[in-house]
């Protein structure tokens, strides 16, 4: 009989444990804003911590939490020219948990000094934000719509309807991190958020209510790496 087998040394080279803090900017997507993308004269700062448990060298489990806030504002915008009447705008803090999936595209390799050097990596998970939302219509032009009847009914129930004190999201991104030292590395990420709301401006029926909204961030980091990288203390062969 013939087996044929694999064998791996030093399968604990990769950190254990990881620890970040995180700090950028959080960007509003919905009706208040002539982008799909988002607008950044509107984007508002945010931080936030994060633990991972690398499981292997390509996957791992994180935990995060962020704050920041959100905004938006018709006023902002010369064209087209009615946003100036509509004249909506909102803001809300967030304070964002989730739980993600980390999959690195290339593994984790420490060098000879056991520094990991540039690594791309892919996430996604589930998570949950707790908000404030605080909407304005005060300087909503009735005259200037008068002949929109939809748009003054769709205030009206908007008016009526009650705002998200939380929503679950789909949190789905990219980013990279190079290591500086064997403990220390740097990380820049994007998150796109996949919501099932069109009210997290606190406007929907007298604005796009086929469309729902959605914010993204892009944060810059710095991660500690812990644990035993290879509890043996076997030589390199």
């Amino acid at each position: 009989m013939f087996a044929f087998l694999s064998a791996n040394a030093q399968s604990n080279l990769i950190p254990k444990y990881e620890i970040g803090i995180h700090a950028g900017a959080f960007v509003y997507q919905g009706d208040l804003t002539p982008s799909a993308l988002g607008q950044f004269n509107t984007m508002k700062p945010g931080f936030g911590i994060s633990a991972t448990r690398n499981i292997n060298s390509l996957y791992g489990v994180r935990f995060q939490l962020l704050r920041g806030s959100l905004k938006g504002d018709d006023a902002k915008y010369e064209n087209p020219e009615w946003r100036q009447q509509r004249n909506f705008n909102f803001t809300t803090p967030v304070t964002e948990l989730s739980l993600q999936v980390v999959r690195n595209i290339i593994a984790l390799k420490p060098n000879e000094a056991g520094i990991i050097n540039f690594s791309p990596y892919l996430f996604a998970g589930l998570s949950y934000s707790f908000l404030k939302i605080k909407r304005d219509w005060s300087n909503f032009n009735y005259s200037h719509f008068a002949g929109e009847p939809g748009i003054l009914n769709g205030l009206a129930d908007d008016i009526d309807h009650e705002l998200p004190k939380g929503i679950f999201s789909i949190p789905i991104g990219f980013g990279v991190r190079y290591g500086v030292t064997e403990k220390l590395s740097v990380s820049l990420e994007g998150t796109y958020r996949i919501l099932n709301t069109d009210y997290l401006d606190g406007f929907s029926q007298a604005a796009n209510p086929d469309l729902n909204d959605h914010y993204h961030t892009a944060m810059i980091g710095v991660i500690y790496s812990f644990g035993k990288r290879n509890r043996f203390d076997c030589p390199d062969f």
